[in-house]
């Protein structure tokens, strides 16, 4: 059985936060991160969004692989 595929716009969907394609770009673009800051201690994100971020990490869950993608393009420098 194949595994679930989730991308960008179902994670944002999962934090409640508005996941159209220019919302997600605008968002990222507002919330760079430095890189001694990780994810999942970002200071924008609620309790439960963090806490789902992080569980989802921790167990290495489908949601994993999009978890990391949001991380490297938050870290990302332009």
């Amino acid at each position: 059985m194949d595994s679930p595929t989730h991308d960008l716009q179902g994670l944002f969907d999962q934090l409640g936060l508005p996941s159209d394609e220019q919302s997600i770009d605008r968002f990222i673009a507002d919330h760079r991160l430095p890189d001694d800051v990780k994810l999942i201690e970002a200071d924008f994100w609620n309790e439960r969004q963090a806490a789902f971020l992080k569980e989802e990490l921790r167990i290495d869950a489908d949601w994993a692989r999009v978890v990391d993608e949001l991380n490297l393009r938050l870290h990302q420098n332009h």
